[in-house]
């Protein structure tokens, strides 16, 4: 019995290495919807309400926690929205209890049973320092909270499409369990100290849900016993905004997933669907882009990763075996924790960028393609063995040599 357990343990970490998608044509990247003027300061839908302070507890927490139920019910409302709540004690409460509100949306297939769907967690914070007094934090994090909003919005009709389509011609055709994905969009509160960083002064509402969640167990004998372990890749986006941005690759068991949305960025700058790139023209008077790379490690190699990272909300996660995408710059924004980190302060193309990038990066994992735009969708055949022009990738995590 215990060579037997040994086996399925050895299988089971064989086969949490591997994942196969779908990469998207160019045809499906610029079918990527815009932001249009949602990410507007002053006036876009998506932006303009998170330009708040926004302290736990405070009034302006509550409005901005209002913007994001408001959106998804409105909007998105084939999403499952679920609030974990917590009352803590802070560094600056005088023993008070302070209230954390972390709200997550998710989207599974509609087939899908409890403990049987890994998910994408794309993640942000949405609460704002206590100090300096009137502290924005438009980079940390109100836009990346927006790109999120974005990104729900727009794969959702998409995932309606592809779910359809699988049920009506049978969800075997599309490859069984590898289908069995969600995705889910976590806003964290508290991430900011209260007074100064420490392990107890700083992630309040993440330290929170990470418990919570490994203490809440999926029915014997799931795929994924409690509701941590559901989570495939956990995504976190901070101080996202700002110029010429430069995200390293941080940990080497995710390097595979820094790598696709890396080829991701490269292709979207390609095609010219990037509109923070700038423009030079060389010695021939020849137009020339001369943008910098968001993820410029891509070809990083296993020597170079020395331990080093930044301590944000995905540290619970990581510490109960959650794996990582931490996407942060180095070094961070010069506004970072000043009254500078305002909406006037946002690089807006840069912001859309993003936007488009981390869209582009959760359509390609929930293997959409021929199922975005305005084109008929193809049928279960089509997608399982790709569609015309499309390249079906495996994307081999073990090829890092672990």
């Amino acid at each position: 019995m215990q060579l037997l357990q040994s086996l399925l343990f050895a299988l089971a970490a064989l086969l949490s290495l591997t994942s196969a998608y779908t990469t998207l044509t160019d045809g499906s990247l610029t079918n990527l919807s815009s932001p249009g003027d949602d990410f507007d300061i002053k006036t876009g839908a998506l932006l303009a309400p998170i330009l708040v302070p926004r302290v736990p507890g405070s009034k302006g927490s509550t409005a901005v926690l209002n913007h994001f139920v408001s959106f998804f019910r409105d909007k998105l409302p084939k999403w499952n929205l679920e609030f974990q709540n917590s009352t803590q004690v802070t560094a600056a409460s005088n023993g008070e209890l302070v209230p954390f509100k972390n709200l997550i949306a998710t989207r599974d297939p509609p087939w899908a049973r409890p403990g049987e769907v890994g998910r994408l967690a794309l993640v942000a914070h949405y609460d704002s320092k206590m100090t300096p007094e009137g502290f924005i934090g438009a980079t940390d994090s109100a836009a990346p909270c927006a790109m999120l909003m974005h990104a729900a919005r727009s794969i959702d009709e998409a995932l309606t499409k592809k779910w359809e389509s699988m049920q009506t011609e049978g969800v075997d055709e599309f490859g069984g369990v590898e289908e069995e994905k969600g995705v889910q969009i976590i806003l964290l509160d508290g991430e900011e100290a209260f007074i100064s960083w420490t392990e107890t002064d700083s992630l309040y509402g993440a330290r929170s849900l990470a418990e919570a969640w490994e203490q809440t167990p999926h029915p014997a004998m799931s795929t994924f016993h409690n509701q941590i372990s559901s989570i495939d890749l956990f995504v976190l986006l901070d101080l996202l905004g700002s110029k010429n941005p430069r995200v390293p690759s941080y940990f080497m068991t995710t390097h595979w997933a820094y790598q696709a949305m890396a080829k991701l960025e490269k292709r979207l700058r390609e095609l010219g669907h990037f509109k923070s790139q700038q423009s030079k023209r060389d010695n021939d008077g020849v137009e020339k882009r001369a943008e910098a790379q968001f993820l410029p490690e891509s070809d990083k190699d296993n020597g170079r990763f020395l331990g080093g990272m930044v301590e944000d909300d995905h540290i619970p996660f990581m510490a109960r075996g959650v794996e990582i995408l931490h996407i942060i710059p180095t070094p961070f924004p010069r506004v970072w924790h000043t009254m500078a980190d305002d909406g006037e302060h946002l690089d807006i193309p840069t912001v859309e960028d993003w936007a488009m990038l981390v869209t582009a990066f959760a359509s390609e994992w929930m293997d959409l393609e021929g199922f975005l735009g305005t084109g008929n969708a193809p049928s279960a055949e089509q997608h399982a063995a790709g569609a015309k022009g499309k390249r079906t990738v495996i994307v081999d995590k073990s090829e890092l040599g672990l």
